[in-house]
């Protein structure tokens, strides 16, 4: 065991009392910010449910003025992906019970509905299981929420597309899911009780409602790129009429829900799975986590995660803000960040496949 994994080695202790100290001036922060603004404490249930409604009923209306031909197909990908950047906060927020955490019946609710208004995700009561051991182990082989979205790959075609498309970045790893858990078995880094947990995670994170869209997402790539290349060529495809029949309701599908998703998840798994570090992090540290990320060219990606790169590090070490609590105590907690070393806008991590120090090989 190595002088930094060894919880009783005087180095780990002097970097969990950094830990303690950069927690310490962070709630001081958050205090300070929760005083400022006693409603949204008093009020915290009322507030989420708010930003909930205010977020499904954009949603509605973005659809509806689509199929009244009012506002344009790009558009209403563009707004909605927006309002389901605030129902993946929200889900996140729930994940860790900050609404309705005595009231069960509203709190389950709420989750179901983020879920359906996000349909491409995992289903959030699996990912709370996933999340909060992501919190204990963040960068480690068994951090399987930030591997999941392709943290700790090398950066090629390949994770280009398994960044915004969970069943994609399933397909092109397949073989890893068999081999790395026997892998971390024989290095008694899980159990066999890991390995059944793994399996039903396996089975049902997607099912059914992540495994409907992906194939009507997938169909409808599949069936207009197949088009474009015969276009292409001069030509076009003589599709049977049952197809057709189904061109309307699925690009109403895939406009109104499916691709402002996308969209989402795209740009949520870009900047989320590059903040984090990954491989060569001392386990249980939370400053060897991950850093800041809000570069100005980011801006356009941060739009569509509610500005995920600029805060998340916050909520690493103070886990319970909700996130618009974050958000106003963002530039005050930057500065206890910069002055405890924390890093920012470290774009080196393309290169070392998310390593903090190590080239990858």
């Amino acid at each position: 065991m190595t002088d930094t994994t060894n919880k009783n080695s005087e180095r780990f202790q002097a970097l969990r009392a950094k830990d303690r100290q950069i927690q310490k001036e962070l709630m001081q922060v958050s205090d300070k910010v929760r005083a400022r603004h006693p409603f949204l404490v008093e009020h915290q249930n009322a507030v989420g449910m708010g930003i909930f409604l205010v977020s499904i009923a954009g949603m509605v209306l973005n659809g509806v003025l689509w199929l009244e031909g009012i506002m344009p197909a790009w558009m209403v990908i563009v707004l909605s992906a927006f309002w389901t950047s605030l129902l993946h906060e929200l889900e996140h927020d729930l994940i860790h019970y900050m609404y309705f955490r005595k009231q069960p019946v509203w709190h389950h609710l709420m989750m179901a509905g983020v879920y359906l208004a996000r349909p491409l995700t995992q289903n959030p009561w699996i990912r709370r299981y996933l999340h909060l051991h992501h919190h204990k182990v963040s960068g480690t082989e068994t951090d399987l929420e930030e591997r999941g979205i392709t943290n700790g790959e090398k950066w090629d075609w390949k994770r280009f597309l398994m960044v915004g498309d969970n069943m994609l970045a399933f397909y092109l790893r397949a073989g890893k899911y068999f081999v790395v858990p026997r892998k971390l078995l024989k290095q008694g880094k899980i159990n066999k009780t890991d390995i059944k947990n793994l399996r039903i995670i396996g089975a049902l994170s997607f099912n059914p409602v992540g495994y409907i869209c992906y194939t009507i997402w997938h169909g409808f790539v599949l069936f207009h790129l197949a088009n474009a290349i015969a276009w292409s060529f001069g030509t076009a495809i003589d599709w049977p009429q049952w197809l057709l029949a189904q061109e309307a309701w699925v690009t109403a599908t895939v406009v109104i829900l499916i691709a402002p998703n996308v969209l989402r998840t795209f740009c949520l798994h870009f900047i989320s799975s590059n903040m984090h570090y990954f491989g060569d992090n001392t386990p249980g540290i939370i400053h060897e986590q991950c850093q800041v990320m809000n570069k100005w060219y980011l801006i356009p990606l941060q739009l569509f995660c509610f500005n995920f790169g600029s805060t998340h590090a916050i909520h690493h070490f103070v886990v319970r803000d909700p996130f618009y609590i974050r958000h106003l105590s963002e530039k005050e907690s930057h500065e206890v960040l910069r002055r405890h070393g924390i890093r920012f806008n470290d774009m080196g991590t393309f290169k070392r496949a998310n390593r903090m120090n190590e080239r990858a090989a």
